[in-house]
């Protein structure tokens, strides 16, 4: 029996069930408001070595997640995203470790000033509240999330796909734990109690309970959180990420830059998409590089300028030039110089990461100030877009969004600001 068939609800149970569960966790957003920095350190301290403690149950729980996923037939890089093993575990219990040693955002004062009155104002750092995170496949999303929610003095609701449930569920006992040693109440960091897809539909509708959505999955689930939320909702739309190779690009980092970007892991939002090519560099960069991807058992889908250099490359659709494969799949074009390149990604690109590799170092601010997405890298791989590569600790996704958060989102992001009056009897006339 999967986790999805075992974890049903009756229509009514269920809703009774998230309004308790909301309920709790508004009750937990105000206790952790101000609870001091040295207790949420403490809990994620220990949560880690709940985490260590656990492995095995943890390791037990994700090999019957595995199964259900292959009988379901996912794709391999479905399941490399929902995979555990000891490293992966021990990644997440560092990650704890690292988010606890990063600042506590909470109450720190952005900006003062004094008026004519005497009146003195500051804007400081306050909690969201309630998180409600949605996500799909990887587990560790659990522990990274539920940390960066807590630094931040909020309250985490948990939804994990069905294909991860188990394993998110055993991790969130370690999560528990941790509060527990900390004495920090159990309702900080919950876990929808069903796989059942109309918890989601429930969850969008508790604007009461819950101030802030973050999905993070597949275009369908976005889409779906953004046509049904009546809570606000910090968008992680898909990753089709670009790398262009200028003509000014030494051969080698650009191949090297590519090969990286795409292949390292194919089933993160931060793996390349689709390559562009300066047309003054298909004699010299072109071929180099797809033949690498090719031989590396990437298929290449290119414009007919890209099929001329490897009869191995298949014609890409115009649907190619927008797809997010989160596969060994990437799209290819030949486009005119820097300019050619900022068109093609920002009418096809979905404004998460962008790379241009040159030694120009116009072309490289030019790239870097006219694309439009919430990260630009210049002589980088795009799988540097992550919190932990960013020093933020972990991140609970990349938005986006232009408004509250953009790339990634870390303690701050989940953070809001209040404005602190302090006077001396002043009265307004």
């Amino acid at each position: 029996m999967t986790a999805l068939a075992s974890e049903r609800a009756p229509p009514g149970d269920l809703a009774a069930q998230m309004t308790a569960l909301g309920q709790a966790a508004r009750a937990a957003a105000l206790e952790l408001a101000t609870t001091p920095t040295a207790a949420k350190d403490r809990a994620l301290a220990a949560a880690a070595a709940a985490i260590r403690a656990a492995a095995p149950a943890i390791l037990q729980a994700n090999t019957a997640d595995l199964a259900d996923a292959r009988a379901a037939g996912l794709s391999g890089a479905m399941i490399d995203r929902l995979l555990l093993d000891a490293g992966r575990i021990e990644a997440m219990a560092r990650g704890l470790e690292e988010v606890a040693a990063l600042p506590d955002p909470v109450g720190t004062t952005l900006a003062e000033w004094t008026r004519p009155n005497g009146l003195v104002i500051s804007r400081v750092r306050v909690p969201l509240g309630v998180i409600a995170i949605i996500f799909e496949s990887r587990p560790n999303v659990t522990a990274d999330a539920a940390a960066l929610c807590l630094k931040a003095g909020n309250a985490a609701v948990l939804r994990p796909g069905s294909e991860s449930f188990r394993s998110s569920r055993a991790i969130l006992a370690a999560l528990q734990a941790g509060l527990a040693v900390a004495g920090l109440p159990a309702a900080a960091i919950q876990m929808v109690p069903t796989a059942d897809r109309s918890a989601v539909g429930i969850l969008l509708g508790m604007s009461g309970l819950i101030d802030v959505v973050v999905p993070r999955g597949g275009r369908g689930l976005i889409e779906r959180v953004i046509a049904e939320s009546r809570v606000p909702v910090i968008r992680h739309l898909d990753g089709n990420c670009h790398v262009y190779v200028d003509g000014a690009a030494d051969p080698a980092m650009a191949l090297r830059i590519v090969h990286n970007a795409k292949l390292r892991r194919t089933g993160i939002c931060g793996a390349a998409e689709s390559l562009l090519v300066d047309r003054r560099a298909t004699a010299t960069h072109l071929a180099p590089i797809v033949r690498d991807l090719l031989d590396s058992g990437c298929e290449v889908r290119g414009d007919a300028a890209v099929q001329a250099v490897d009869p191995r490359v298949r014609a890409a659709s115009e649907a190619d030039w927008s797809t997010e494969y989160l596969d060994a799949v990437i799209s290819a074009a030949v486009v005119d110089g820097v300019e050619g390149a900022i068109t093609h990604v920002n009418r096809y690109g979905s404004h998460h990461t962008d790379a241009i590799v040159t030694e120009d170092a116009a072309a490289a601010a030019r790239f870097l100030a006219a694309v439009d997405s919430a990260v630009v890298l210049h002589n980088a791989s795009t799988q540097f877009t992550d919190g932990a590569e960013f020093g933020m600790g972990a991140e609970i996704g990349i938005s986006t969004d232009k408004l509250h958060a953009r790339g990634p989102v870390g303690t701050e992001q989940l953070t809001s600001y209040k404005y602190v009056v302090r006077g001396s009897g002043q009265l307004r006339p």
